[in-house]
């Protein structure tokens, strides 16, 4: 499956979009973006083992970690790797779930979550 840059964003965005209120309330100072695929730097600093596909990536500082001097900080990224994702999916209705799947595990990222209580949770 392929998309154009577009259409898979407009699929990001759909999904942002369908996100619960209380989410996207919290999404304070946090920018959702699109790219073709990771960079090597992206891959390395993910901590992504080998043989392992980066599908997205949270760059930041977690809510949790924020304290009184958190101001006048460039947003955070969550970025949504475009080709991994779509080589994961055979059809527009997978690509549409693991792009809200990566989008809340980025988000939980976010809240502060490491990859182990996000496994614990399923996301």
């Amino acid at each position: 499956m392929r998309l154009s840059a577009e259409q898979f964003a407009d699929l990001v965005q759909q999904a942002v979009s369908e996100l619960p209120q209380w989410v996207a309330e919290r999404l304070d100072n946090v920018s959702i973006l699109t790219a073709p695929w990771p960079t090597p730097q992206q891959i390395a600093s993910s901590g992504t083992p080998e043989g392992h596909t980066l599908l997205g990536l949270y760059e930041g500082v977690p809510l949790p970690r924020r304290g009184r001097g958190y101001n006048l900080v460039p947003p955070d990224r969550i970025t949504l790797f475009q080709a991994p994702l779509e080589h994961r999916a055979p059809d527009c209705a997978e690509l549409r779930r693991l792009i809200a799947r990566t989008i809340a595990h980025e988000i939980g990222h976010h809240f502060g979550f490491d990859e182990a209580r996000l496994a614990q949770l399923g996301i």
